[in-house]
């Protein structure tokens, strides 16, 4: 047994006995990368991630390309790294499946979950009953919110397939503050307006900027 074998060993075993709540960053990453490197020192290879991109969630956001440009790094490291993020928002969005929407602060919690590792602006739609039950979840849209590229058309379908009597519609502003832009309440009124004649009510447009959101309901914009 070589002495990198007996160092992911005991990593392992540190994990197993502690999880990762007493885990520096580098030996975070140090660990995930065992299944992605087989046979090298990870260690050094996770510090040098750590110094190229600030952070571990800097490393978990940056593109697959400059992941691939370090060295040492090579194509299924790089697709480990990448797949963490998707798979904490699934697991996540899993888990809250369940929930009732009857508030706005349930409604918000829930779509965050959506939105873990997203580096690009994308637009939910969560279908609820009379009861605020969940019926359906889809993502709609990628790109910014505007009412001339929102397709109008497949927030209907959605609505109508999983047979909703209301909506929340959500979008986040990377990088940005959980705040309404002028494109965000147009959008919103013109959502509003087109579902109000199949007696399906927009309860809500939550705007998610990291881990804070914004009710359009609570503000009085809808």
């Amino acid at each position: 047994m070589g002495v990198h074998d007996g160092h992911r060993k005991r990593l392992i075993r540190r994990f197993l006995e502690e999880e990762l709540d007493n885990f520096n960053p580098h030996n975070i990453l140090e660990l995930l990368l065992f299944y992605g490197i087989p046979r090298r020192d990870t260690n050094v290879i996770a510090h040098t991630l750590l110094d190229h991109f600030g952070s571990l969630s800097g490393v978990m956001d940056a593109p697959f390309a400059e992941l691939v440009a370090i060295e040492g790094v090579g194509e299924h490291a790089a697709s480990l790294i990448k797949l963490i993020p998707q798979l904490a928002r699934a697991y996540s969005s899993d888990k809250s499946n369940d929930i009732v929407l009857n508030s706005t602060e349930k409604a918000g919690q829930y779509l965050l979950s959506r939105y873990i590792g997203r580096n690009e602006e994308v637009v939910y739609m969560v279908c609820i009953d009379s009861k605020c039950r969940i019926t359906g979840t889809a993502l709609i849209h990628r790109g910014s919110v505007n009412a001339a590229e929102v397709n109008i058309r497949k927030i209907m379908s959605t609505a109508l397939k999983y047979n909703a009597v209301g909506v929340v519609i959500a979008h986040n502003h990377p990088g940005g503050v959980a705040l309404p832009s002028s494109a965000d309440l147009v959008t919103t009124h013109r959502i509003r307006e087109m579902l109000a004649p199949v007696n399906i009510q927009l309860v809500d447009h939550i705007i998610i900027a990291d881990n804070d959101f914004v009710s359009l309901a609570d503000t009085g914009s809808i």
